[in-house]
């Protein structure tokens, strides 16, 4: 058979999911040939009963392609089976920038092509944390990333997807519909419904006080819903990402037993309100965070056939998350194989104490198949939702994933090389790197999955400068969790030497990734520096900040005001070349897609380092704001002579460090300059 631009697809199903599998294939027959030159095979798609919903098979034969099916989902995979083994367009070609040659023909092989079989039943991503994709437009359509996302997730075989957060989730979840998908829920919001304090903004998100609100919101939700394929996610947490009992001052739910008592009662509630509207609805609840606890206690029960969704820690380890200073690590495993169970894992994570999001997640591929080993053999193999963030800083690992949940084995050394083949062109190096990431990143813990993400530099600096910016010298109670409970200064003290003796090895990493760029050229070079390399100097960068923070805060204390002062602006200029590298990594399509970097959010750390460091110059400099001026550009000859006490303008605080560097290099910060 012979695949050219004559190629035409033959579709006599109307259904969205097939009809938008269709566009994207014809799409891609334009981007893969030149203008027709050629006779070339039709593609038919004929229906056939007895094919279970996500089956297809391919029949190649002289005079074109047959794909027979059933499901959507059956012609949805056959036609992107299609557009990536024979077209050679990989899952995330979008996402990594994948550079498809143009050719006159393609000859295919005859023969029959099967389905795979996937280990998963239900399989997909959260796309949570979704800042970047939420102000970033493609071509100036803010709804083609989604589209995009979605279309990489049906590529990766995936079915399932919670399409965003909060009202991205109901914006977006007709779209993901549309395209065939599985939709579910976000654990903090059961059923998809309507938050309560968006539909109820004057009343408390109290559920003993306002039960028939809450009720009446979640069968909305079901009428809302209850045309498209649904797992609903049925439980309850609280308003927000955290538990009910947080905002309920009372002693209602004082106890665990309490809590539980009418964590159950309402799942099963949310069930029969789904049953008066739906024909054989799926369900699933979440047991995470604080919810786990309770479960693993004996306080929650519901119905068995409801899937349970355990989670990992957001750091890739099957045990219960760290919240706020609440580390329990009960293991989200059960200890004997479970019928339906399901996971919902991180390769991204926002904890706003040390995790990733603009970076990979910082363990090793080796470590998460071992974990999604552990996962399979206790048949946890129901439902699997990876939280997937903004796709393109995470693909390598959802890759790797994608390769886990069709029952592949996954390793650094294997995924790594296979990632450069699929999209750095087998450039030289470029696994190393891939391989290497891990081993750079700095532990905050003596566990195996405790690795610092780019949180760990970028948040706390930023808590650490207000203590100190406000005066206060006890513990900054909200980083407890890695200092314990000691005084500001000793806090300080104990995060920056963390990262100064990890310094050494993101360094060498660093200069490793500048070596493989410098050895690079074209669309590879770009590409790389756009996601390895640039991942590599938000680590470095940001690290480094970290570590001249607590080198400042030392002269601080030791009163040495302007040596302070210039390595507070150090310190600042770090995390501000990390965001400078994130934008200038915004090529082409991804123009402004870093606009909205708001988590880590380098630039406010650098603002917040900045504004400590005005504070230090009203510590050090005079009342009038002049010494310090008369200091630096005044010789030792007419330091003396007070006529006039200024020639210029008053200087601002950053006149006064570009000044002093240009002055100093990066040498001894000492007044007066002689």
């Amino acid at each position: 058979m012979i695949l050219s631009a004559n190629t035409h697809i033959e579709c006599a199903d109307k259904r969205r999911a097939v009809l938008n599998a269709v566009a994207i294939l014809e799409r891609d027959i334009k981007k893969r040939f030149h203008s027709p030159s050629c006779d070339a095979a039709k593609i038919s798609l004929i229906a056939c009963d007895d094919f279970a919903d996500e089956d297809f098979r391919i029949e190649i034969r002289d005079d074109g392609a047959v794909i027979y099916a059933n499901g959507e989902l059956g012609f949805v995979y056959g036609l992107l089976y299609i557009s990536e083994k024979f077209l050679g367009i990989k899952p995330f070609w979008f996402w990594m920038d994948q550079r498809i040659e143009k050719t006159d023909s393609i000859p295919v092989k005859n023969g029959v092509y099967s389905s795979p079989v996937p280990a998963v039943k239900y399989r997909g991503w959260f796309v949570n944390d979704e800042v970047l994709i939420m102000k970033w437009a493609i071509d100036g359509d803010s709804k083609e990333p989604w589209r995009m996302v979605f279309e990489a997730l049906l590529r990766c075989g995936g079915n399932t997807v919670i399409p965003g957060t909060d009202k991205n989730s109901r914006l977006y979840n007709r779209m993901a519909s549309d395209m065939g998908l599985w939709i579910t829920h976000h654990h903090a919001e059961p059923m998809g419904a309507e938050m309560f304090g968006r539909k109820y903004p004057d009343l408390e998100a109290n559920y003993f006080e306002y039960k028939d609100k809450f009720h009446e919101l979640w069968r909305d939700a079901v009428r809302e819903q209850k045309d498209m394929k649904v797992i609903w996610s049925v439980g309850f947490r609280g308003q927000g990402d955290c538990p009910f009992w947080a905002n309920d001052t009372s002693s209602r739910y004082d106890t665990d037993q309490k809590r539980g008592a009418l964590i159950s009662d309402i799942i099963e509630l949310q069930r029969q309100i789904v049953l008066e509207s739906v024909e054989d609805p799926v369900f699933c609840t979440n047991l995470y965070g604080e919810v786990m606890e309770l479960y693993d206690g004996g306080y929650i029960n519901f119905d068995e056939n409801i899937i349970k969704v355990s989670a990992d820690n957001g750091f890739g380890k099957m045990v219960t998350r760290r919240r706020n200073n609440h580390t329990v690590r009960v293991p989200s495993i059960p200890k004997e194989p479970t019928n339906h169970g399901g996971i919902y894992y991180h390769v991204s994570f926002y904890d706003l104490q040390a995790a990733n999001h603009i970076t990979m997640l910082p363990n090793s591929v080796d470590f998460v198949n071992s974990e999604l080993d552990t996962v399979m053999a206790m048949n946890m193999n129901d439902f699997w939702v990876i939280n997937c963030s903004n796709i393109r800083p995470h693909a390598y690992f959802l890759d790797a994933v994608r390769k886990k949940w069709y029952g592949r084995s996954i390793s650094d050394a294997a995924h790594s090389a296979e990632w450069a083949n699929d999209y750095y062109n087998g450039a030289e190096g470029v696994a190393m790197c891939l391989g290497d990431y891990h081993n750079a990143m700095i532990p905050f813990g003596e566990n195996i999955d405790e690795h610092c993400g780019e949180q760990f530099y970028t948040e706390n600096v930023r808590m650490l400068a207000r203590m100190a910016m406000i005066g206060k010298s006890e513990c900054c109670g909200v980083m407890r969790w890695f200092t314990g409970d000691i005084p500001l200064d000793e806090q300080i003290e104990k995060f920056s030497s963390m990262c100064e003796r990890g310094l050494e090895k993101l360094r060498v990493y660093y200069e490793e990734c500048e070596k493989v760029s410098s050895e690079l050229i074209g669309d590879t070079k770009e590409l790389f520096d756009a996601t390895i390399l640039l991942q590599a100097k938000i680590h470095y960068y940001c690290c480094k900040g970290a570590a001249l923070f607590g080198k400042a805060y030392r002269e601080y204390t030791d009163k040495k005001f302007f040596s302070s002062f210039m390595l507070f602006g150090d310190s600042a200029a770090m995390y501000e070349d990390a965001n400078k590298a994130m934008r200038g990594s915004e090529y082409g399509v991804w123009s402004g897609f870093y606009f909205n970097e708001c988590f880590a959010d380098c630039k406010h750390s650098a603002y917040m380092i900045n504004k400590l460091r005005g504070v230090v110059r009203e510590m050090g400099d005079n009342i009038s704001h002049y010494k310090w001026y008369r200091d630096l550009m005044y010789t030792r000859r007419d330091r003396s002579i007070m006529t006039l006490l200024v020639n210029d303008n008053h200087m601002e605080d950053q006149e006064i460090y570009e000044k002093a560097k240009k002055l100093m290099g990066d040498g001894s910060y000492a007044l007066p300059i002689d």
